[in-house]
Protein backbone atom coordinates (compact mmCIF):
# COMPACT_ATOMS: atom_id res chain seq x y z
CA UNK A 1 0.00 0.00 0.00
CA UNK A 2 1.09 3.44 -1.00
CA UNK A 3 -0.62 6.49 1.04
CA UNK A 4 1.13 9.36 -0.93
CA UNK A 5 -1.30 11.76 -1.29
CA UNK A 6 -1.65 12.45 -5.05
CA UNK A 7 -4.61 15.33 -6.48
CA UNK A 8 -6.08 14.55 -9.69
CA UNK A 9 -7.94 18.25 -11.11
CA UNK A 10 -9.61 16.94 -13.84
CA UNK A 11 -9.29 13.21 -13.48
CA UNK A 12 -13.01 12.35 -14.41
CA UNK A 13 -11.56 12.50 -17.82
CA UNK A 14 -9.51 9.57 -19.87
CA UNK A 15 -6.19 10.01 -19.00
CA UNK A 16 -7.79 10.60 -15.24
CA UNK A 17 -9.70 7.59 -15.04
CA UNK A 18 -7.19 5.55 -16.80
CA UNK A 19 -4.81 6.65 -14.59
CA UNK A 20 -6.87 6.14 -11.38
CA UNK A 21 -6.67 2.42 -12.18
CA UNK A 22 -3.15 1.80 -13.19
CA UNK A 23 -2.15 3.96 -9.90
CA UNK A 24 -4.58 1.54 -7.57
CA UNK A 25 -3.14 -1.13 -9.74
CA UNK A 26 -0.20 -0.05 -8.37
CA UNK A 27 -1.01 -0.02 -4.68
CA UNK A 28 -1.83 3.75 -4.43
CA UNK A 29 -4.84 4.46 -1.80
CA UNK A 30 -4.73 8.22 -0.80
CA UNK A 31 -6.10 9.16 -4.47
CA UNK A 32 -8.26 12.67 -4.49
CA UNK A 33 -10.48 13.34 -7.95
CA UNK A 34 -11.53 16.87 -8.62
CA UNK A 35 -13.67 17.34 -11.74
CA UNK A 36 -16.96 19.39 -12.62
CA UNK A 37 -18.28 16.59 -15.39
CA UNK A 38 -21.05 15.09 -12.66
CA UNK A 39 -21.60 12.21 -15.49
CA UNK A 40 -18.47 10.74 -15.38
CA UNK A 41 -17.80 11.51 -11.63
CA UNK A 42 -20.11 9.02 -11.09
CA UNK A 43 -18.78 6.93 -13.15
CA UNK A 44 -15.69 7.23 -11.29
CA UNK A 45 -17.58 6.53 -7.96
CA UNK A 46 -18.97 3.50 -9.09
CA UNK A 47 -15.81 1.88 -10.43
CA UNK A 48 -13.86 3.44 -7.43
CA UNK A 49 -16.08 4.02 -4.47
CA UNK A 50 -13.12 4.07 -1.96
CA UNK A 51 -11.98 6.91 -3.17
CA UNK A 52 -12.52 10.50 -2.97
CA UNK A 53 -14.42 11.93 -6.04
CA UNK A 54 -15.32 15.66 -5.72
CA UNK A 55 -17.30 17.66 -7.78
CA UNK A 56 -15.37 21.07 -8.68
CA UNK A 57 -15.42 23.98 -11.36
CA UNK A 58 -11.88 24.95 -10.88
CA UNK A 59 -12.59 27.47 -13.11
CA UNK A 60 -13.98 29.42 -9.37
CA UNK A 61 -12.20 29.86 -6.47
CA UNK A 62 -13.71 27.25 -3.85
CA UNK A 63 -13.95 25.00 -1.22
CA UNK A 64 -11.96 22.45 -3.08
CA UNK A 65 -8.45 24.11 -2.72
CA UNK A 66 -8.52 22.64 0.85
CA UNK A 67 -7.18 18.94 -0.74
CA UNK A 68 -4.01 20.65 -1.40
CA UNK A 69 -3.42 20.65 1.78
CA UNK A 70 -1.13 17.82 2.58
CA UNK A 71 -1.10 16.81 -0.66
CA UNK A 72 2.26 15.34 -2.15
CA UNK A 73 1.87 15.28 -5.88
CA UNK A 74 -0.85 16.85 -8.59
CA UNK A 75 -1.09 15.85 -11.50
CA UNK A 76 -3.08 18.53 -13.70
CA UNK A 77 -5.04 16.94 -16.16
CA UNK A 78 -7.77 19.29 -16.44
CA UNK A 79 -8.25 20.57 -19.68
CA UNK A 80 -11.33 21.75 -22.43
CA UNK A 81 -10.63 19.13 -25.84
CA UNK A 82 -13.70 20.42 -27.82
CA UNK A 83 -15.92 23.25 -28.37
CA UNK A 84 -16.94 26.07 -30.92
CA UNK A 85 -16.64 28.70 -28.64
CA UNK A 86 -13.64 30.23 -27.10
CA UNK A 87 -14.96 30.98 -23.27
CA UNK A 88 -14.58 27.31 -21.74
CA UNK A 89 -11.18 26.87 -22.93
CA UNK A 90 -9.98 30.30 -21.46
CA UNK A 91 -12.16 28.88 -18.06
CA UNK A 92 -10.79 25.52 -17.99
CA UNK A 93 -7.46 25.75 -19.88
CA UNK A 94 -6.30 29.00 -18.58
CA UNK A 95 -8.02 30.27 -15.23
CA UNK A 96 -8.16 26.63 -13.61
CA UNK A 97 -4.90 26.32 -14.17
CA UNK A 98 -3.74 29.66 -12.11
CA UNK A 99 -6.07 28.83 -9.15
CA UNK A 100 -4.84 25.48 -8.93
CA UNK A 101 -1.25 26.92 -9.01
CA UNK A 102 -2.27 29.18 -6.65
CA UNK A 103 -3.34 26.32 -4.39
CA UNK A 104 0.15 24.24 -5.39
CA UNK A 105 1.62 27.49 -3.81
CA UNK A 106 0.12 28.20 -0.52
CA UNK A 107 -0.14 24.54 0.53
CA UNK A 108 3.53 23.99 -0.66
CA UNK A 109 2.66 20.81 -2.86
CA UNK A 110 6.37 19.53 -3.63
CA UNK A 111 5.81 18.15 -6.79
CA UNK A 112 3.31 18.93 -9.80
CA UNK A 113 2.85 16.73 -12.98
CA UNK A 114 1.55 19.01 -15.96
CA UNK A 115 -0.12 17.38 -18.87
CA UNK A 116 0.09 19.39 -21.62
CA UNK A 117 -0.40 18.25 -25.20
CA UNK A 118 1.58 18.53 -28.26
CA UNK A 119 -0.11 20.44 -30.24
CA UNK A 120 2.14 23.30 -28.64
CA UNK A 121 4.01 22.07 -31.34
CA UNK A 122 1.43 22.20 -33.71
CA UNK A 123 1.10 24.19 -36.95
CA UNK A 124 -2.47 24.01 -36.08
CA UNK A 125 -4.85 27.10 -35.21
CA UNK A 126 -7.69 26.76 -33.23
CA UNK A 127 -8.93 27.48 -29.68
CA UNK A 128 -7.50 24.36 -28.02
CA UNK A 129 -4.22 25.21 -29.51
CA UNK A 130 -4.08 28.24 -28.62
CA UNK A 131 -5.41 28.11 -24.96
CA UNK A 132 -2.87 25.01 -24.13
CA UNK A 133 0.05 26.80 -25.16
CA UNK A 134 -0.94 29.45 -22.93
CA UNK A 135 -1.60 26.94 -20.27
CA UNK A 136 2.21 25.56 -20.30
CA UNK A 137 3.47 28.52 -20.82
CA UNK A 138 1.59 29.68 -17.10
CA UNK A 139 2.93 26.45 -15.44
CA UNK A 140 6.38 26.45 -16.91
CA UNK A 141 6.57 30.36 -15.62
CA UNK A 142 4.67 29.63 -12.40
CA UNK A 143 8.41 28.89 -10.97
CA UNK A 144 6.86 25.56 -8.96
CA UNK A 145 8.84 21.95 -8.90
CA UNK A 146 7.17 19.94 -11.86
CA UNK A 147 7.42 18.18 -14.70
CA UNK A 148 5.50 18.99 -18.42
CA UNK A 149 4.28 16.26 -20.63
CA UNK A 150 2.97 16.69 -24.16
CA UNK A 151 1.28 13.37 -25.40
CA UNK A 152 0.16 13.46 -29.02
CA UNK A 153 -3.63 11.99 -29.77
CA UNK A 154 -4.36 9.39 -27.20
CA UNK A 155 -7.06 6.50 -26.70
CA UNK A 156 -8.10 3.85 -24.58
CA UNK A 157 -10.07 3.04 -21.89
CA UNK A 158 -13.35 5.38 -21.43
CA UNK A 159 -12.42 7.21 -24.60
CA UNK A 160 -15.41 8.81 -25.05
CA UNK A 161 -13.84 11.73 -27.71
CA UNK A 162 -11.69 9.97 -29.99
CA UNK A 163 -11.39 6.58 -31.10
CA UNK A 164 -14.05 5.61 -28.88
CA UNK A 165 -16.47 7.73 -30.66
CA UNK A 166 -15.04 6.72 -33.89
CA UNK A 167 -15.65 2.86 -32.33
CA UNK A 168 -19.22 3.61 -31.49
CA UNK A 169 -20.64 5.43 -34.79
CA UNK A 170 -18.90 2.93 -37.15
CA UNK A 171 -21.45 0.34 -34.84
CA UNK A 172 -24.24 2.13 -35.48
CA UNK A 173 -23.59 3.00 -39.47
CA UNK A 174 -23.91 0.57 -42.49
CA UNK A 175 -21.19 3.30 -44.51
CA UNK A 176 -18.21 4.73 -42.28
CA UNK A 177 -17.54 7.86 -43.87
CA UNK A 178 -13.26 9.02 -44.71
CA UNK A 179 -12.43 12.56 -45.47
CA UNK A 180 -10.38 12.62 -48.72
CA UNK A 181 -7.70 9.80 -48.91
CA UNK A 182 -7.40 8.80 -45.78
CA UNK A 183 -3.78 8.82 -45.58
CA UNK A 184 -3.31 11.47 -42.74
CA UNK A 185 -0.08 10.34 -40.72
CA UNK A 186 -1.29 10.00 -37.11
CA UNK A 187 1.56 8.86 -33.77
CA UNK A 188 -1.38 7.69 -31.23
CA UNK A 189 -0.64 7.26 -28.27
CA UNK A 190 -2.10 4.70 -26.01
CA UNK A 191 -3.72 5.97 -22.70
CA UNK A 192 -2.12 2.95 -20.42
CA UNK A 193 1.54 3.61 -21.82
CA UNK A 194 0.69 7.61 -21.08
CA UNK A 195 -0.04 6.87 -17.39
CA UNK A 196 2.65 4.72 -17.19
CA UNK A 197 4.85 7.88 -17.99
CA UNK A 198 2.79 10.05 -15.26
CA UNK A 199 3.56 7.09 -12.92
CA UNK A 200 7.24 7.07 -13.21
CA UNK A 201 7.10 10.31 -13.30
CA UNK A 202 5.57 10.50 -9.92
CA UNK A 203 7.99 7.94 -8.53
CA UNK A 204 11.28 9.31 -9.95
CA UNK A 205 10.22 13.23 -9.11
CA UNK A 206 12.24 14.26 -12.50
CA UNK A 207 11.76 17.56 -12.60
CA UNK A 208 12.64 21.09 -14.65
CA UNK A 209 12.01 19.14 -17.96
CA UNK A 210 9.41 19.10 -20.70
CA UNK A 211 9.07 15.55 -22.46
CA UNK A 212 7.13 15.30 -26.10
CA UNK A 213 5.30 11.56 -25.31
CA UNK A 214 4.60 10.51 -29.20
CA UNK A 215 3.06 7.25 -30.26
CA UNK A 216 5.82 4.97 -31.42
CA UNK A 217 3.78 4.30 -34.62
CA UNK A 218 3.09 5.84 -37.48
CA UNK A 219 -0.80 4.76 -38.87
CA UNK A 220 -2.36 6.64 -41.33
CA UNK A 221 -6.15 7.51 -39.97
CA UNK A 222 -7.70 5.01 -42.42
CA UNK A 223 -5.64 2.22 -41.07
CA UNK A 224 -6.74 3.17 -37.57
CA UNK A 225 -10.35 2.97 -38.65
CA UNK A 226 -9.58 -0.64 -40.56
CA UNK A 227 -7.68 -1.49 -36.83
CA UNK A 228 -11.30 -0.56 -35.15
CA UNK A 229 -13.02 -2.36 -37.22
CA UNK A 230 -11.05 -5.34 -36.61
CA UNK A 231 -11.16 -5.58 -33.25
CA UNK A 232 -14.75 -4.51 -32.54
CA UNK A 233 -15.84 -6.74 -35.68
CA UNK A 234 -17.74 -3.84 -37.00
CA UNK A 235 -19.84 -4.36 -40.41
CA UNK A 236 -19.71 -1.15 -41.87
CA UNK A 237 -18.29 -0.24 -45.24
CA UNK A 238 -15.48 2.28 -45.00
CA UNK A 239 -16.19 4.97 -48.09
CA UNK A 240 -13.93 7.92 -48.91
CA UNK A 241 -15.74 11.41 -49.27
CA UNK A 242 -14.11 14.51 -51.07
CA UNK A 243 -12.73 16.29 -48.32
CA UNK A 244 -14.73 19.79 -49.05
CA UNK A 245 -18.37 17.94 -48.86
CA UNK A 246 -16.70 16.13 -45.29
CA UNK A 247 -15.94 19.46 -44.08
CA UNK A 248 -19.14 20.63 -45.31
CA UNK A 249 -21.18 18.14 -43.03
CA UNK A 250 -19.36 18.71 -40.03
CA UNK A 251 -20.51 22.61 -40.41
CA UNK A 252 -23.83 21.73 -40.79
CA UNK A 253 -23.56 18.75 -37.97
CA UNK A 254 -22.62 22.02 -35.69
CA UNK A 255 -25.60 23.98 -36.01
CA UNK A 256 -27.58 20.77 -34.49
CA UNK A 257 -25.30 20.09 -31.70
CA UNK A 258 -23.76 22.33 -29.39
CA UNK A 259 -20.71 20.12 -28.54
CA UNK A 260 -20.05 18.04 -31.31
CA UNK A 261 -17.81 14.94 -30.91
CA UNK A 262 -16.06 15.77 -33.97
CA UNK A 263 -15.74 19.73 -35.44
CA UNK A 264 -14.06 21.18 -38.73
CA UNK A 265 -11.26 22.48 -36.62
CA UNK A 266 -10.45 18.89 -35.41
CA UNK A 267 -11.08 18.10 -39.84
CA UNK A 268 -7.90 20.87 -40.47
CA UNK A 269 -5.56 19.72 -37.73
CA UNK A 270 -5.88 15.96 -38.80
CA UNK A 271 -4.94 17.07 -42.45
CA UNK A 272 -2.81 19.40 -40.94
CA UNK A 273 0.65 17.25 -41.69
CA UNK A 274 2.29 17.68 -38.49
CA UNK A 275 5.13 14.79 -37.45
CA UNK A 276 5.79 15.17 -33.74
CA UNK A 277 8.88 14.19 -32.03
CA UNK A 278 10.01 10.87 -31.44
CA UNK A 279 11.82 10.70 -28.23
CA UNK A 280 12.98 7.42 -26.01
CA UNK A 281 10.26 7.55 -23.63
CA UNK A 282 10.50 3.63 -22.80
CA UNK A 283 14.40 4.20 -22.09
CA UNK A 284 13.96 7.43 -20.08
CA UNK A 285 11.13 6.10 -17.98
CA UNK A 286 11.93 2.62 -17.57
CA UNK A 287 8.33 1.36 -19.62
CA UNK A 288 7.94 -0.94 -22.75
CA UNK A 289 5.48 0.61 -25.22
CA UNK A 290 2.29 -1.51 -25.75
CA UNK A 291 2.27 -2.22 -29.90
CA UNK A 292 -0.63 0.03 -31.11
CA UNK A 293 -2.61 -3.53 -32.35
CA UNK A 294 -2.16 -4.85 -28.82
CA UNK A 295 -3.12 -1.66 -27.51
CA UNK A 296 -6.85 -1.45 -29.76
CA UNK A 297 -7.59 -4.61 -28.54
CA UNK A 298 -7.05 -3.76 -25.17
CA UNK A 299 -8.87 -0.96 -25.85
CA UNK A 300 -11.77 -2.29 -26.83
CA UNK A 301 -12.04 -5.90 -25.56
CA UNK A 302 -11.02 -5.80 -22.11
CA UNK A 303 -13.69 -7.15 -19.92
CA UNK A 304 -14.34 -4.58 -17.99
CA UNK A 305 -12.78 -0.80 -18.74
CA UNK A 306 -13.94 -1.74 -22.73
CA UNK A 307 -17.33 -1.86 -21.78
CA UNK A 308 -17.63 1.88 -19.54
CA UNK A 309 -17.70 5.03 -22.64
CA UNK A 310 -17.59 8.76 -20.66
CA UNK A 311 -20.29 11.41 -21.40
CA UNK A 312 -19.33 14.28 -24.09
Amino acid sequence: MNTTRIILPGGAGLVGQNLVARLKQRGYTNLVVLDKHRANLDVLRRVHPELTIEYADMAEPGEWTRYFDGAEVVVMLQAQIGDPNLEPFIRNNITSTELALDAIKRYKVPYTVHISSSVVNSVAEDFYTETKKQQEAIVLASGIECVVLRPTLMFGWFDRKHLGWLSRFMQRVPVFPIPGSGRYMRQPLYAGDFCNVIISCIESRISGKSFNITGLEQVDYIDIIRQIKRATKARCAIVRIPYGLFYVLLKVWGLFDKNPPFTASQLKALTAGDEFEVIDWEGIFGIKATSFADAIDETFNDPVYSQIALEF
